[in-house]
């Protein structure tokens, strides 16, 4: 059953009665959507305003950012109806302007706030250019931030920027590749354990970009305290769904490299990990939460902290065949390494309780890959003598397979 929403008036186009996807004000002080105030002066070749009727002595548009923003996080809070965020084409800047930005807030550090956010404001709504010198002078304003129990607003700006800019893999390089190689990392670790919690979100994502073009060598050192900040956040009620998306694909990124898996496990990973897990619903989330518990798992340390929590099995087998193929594979791979490297007889017989065996059992008889099904066949023979006499495998799976 579809909810019918009521739209802000002042969203509507006077001409088209439709949300507006780019507001712009002609000068008689009305908005309207650019296409149809366009359409309206250019293919209808009319020269009043719409609404006043007044003669227009000037045609220019000035585009409205307020309200476009505006209308911007009106459709991100409807997302659940459908509803989706709107787009604009960015509009070009001239240089020398963003070089004058630039200059006056390296030569007045008090006018430096000022000039971050008009910066702020270009970059979100115009290609900025990143060859003039912004990448390094944002760089400089978020290195440059002091131990306080906060972080300056010149940082919070400068993350947003930087969230908006399209950087080349060889400026991310440059970040990685400073004289104390930790020193950037060790800035938006800062930022994720006081930061805000917008930016917070940007830091992880810009981590995850760092990541991406970093050496393995580099990866595989990652400091745990990076897990330690990442398990914080995602047990902080408080955060959005994006930012526990954004930290999760930054683990899965990160986590097979050198002892990162341990690491992670070190840093109380799985726990999280397994408690958000059991309510959540989210097809990607859940995905991404099982991909980083079946990487953690292939470690001794993250299987006796997965067997730690007393509702490790049975949450990871509830996923199984009700959320994707994806998660449903992800999910049995962490039951076969729990039973082919750290199963007792303890174990086994909590999987028989709690309905893993069960589940098992109708994997290799519904529609799902191949590879799921094997994997679970592995499972089975592997565990046939303790097994065998349950009364949750179905006597044809005993004949057909004789091992069990």
């Amino acid at each position: 059953m579809e909810v019918e929403i009521d739209v802000p008036s002042h969203f509507l186009c006077p001409i088209s009665m439709q949300l507006m996807n780019d507001p712009v004000t002609i000068s008689t002080g009305i908005t309207y959507d650019r296409q149809s105030i366009e359409r309206w002066l250019f293919t209808c070749r009319s020269s009043s305003c719409p609404v006043t009727k007044q003669v227009l002595s000037d045609t220019g548009l000035t585009p409205n950012y307020t309200l476009r923003r505006l209308i911007q996080s009106w459709c991100t809070m409807n997302s659940h109806h459908g509803l989706d965020p709107i787009t604009t084409p960015k509009e070009p800047v001239s240089k020398s302007h963003i070089l004058n930005l630039l200059h006056d807030a390296r030569r007045n550090p008090h006018n430096q706030i000022k000039c971050l956010r008009r910066m702020r404001s270009i970059a979100q709504t115009s290609d900025c250019v990143e060859d003039l010198g912004a990448f390094e002078f944002l760089t400089m304003v978020i290195l440059k931030e002091k131990e306080s129990g906060s972080l300056s607003e010149e940082c919070d700006e400068a993350l947003i920027i930087f969230h908006h800019l399209q950087c080349t893999d060889i400026q991310l390089r440059k970040l990685v590749q400073l004289e104390d190689e930790s020193i950037f990392f060790d800035a938006l670790l800062r930022v994720m354990r006081i930061g805000r919690i917008e930016s917070r979100l940007h830091a992880i994502m810009l981590l995850r970009k760092l990541f991406k073009v970093a050496d393995p060598a580099q990866n595989a050192g990652i400091k745990g305290e990076l897990f330690e900040e990442t398990v914080r956040i995602l047990k902080d009620n408080g955060v959005s769904l994006q930012t526990i998306k954004a930290s999760l694909e930054l683990v899965t990124e990160i986590i097979r490299w050198g002892r990162n898996r341990i690491k992670a496990a070190e840093a109380g990973m799985v726990s999280v990990l397994i408690e958000l897990l059991i309510d959540n619903s989210d097809r990607r989330v859940c995905e991404l939460m099982l991909v980083a518990l079946e990487q953690i798992c292939r470690c001794a340390e993250g299987r006796a902290k997965f067997l730690e929590h007393a509702a490790g099995l049975a949450t990871v087998s509830k996923k199984v065949l009700r959320v994707s193929h994806v998660a449903s594979d992800r999910a049995v791979r962490i039951l076969f390494l729990i039973c082919r490297f750290s199963s007792s007889y303890r174990v086994l017989q909590e999987m028989l309780e709690v309905g893993v065996v069960s589940k098992l059992c109708l994997v290799i008889q519904v529609d799902c890959s191949e590879t799921t099904k094997e994997r679970v066949k592995q499972i089975l023979n592997l565990n046939s003598r303790i097994w065998k006499e349950a009364s949750c495998i179905p006597a044809h799976l005993l004949s057909s397979y004789p091992s069990l």
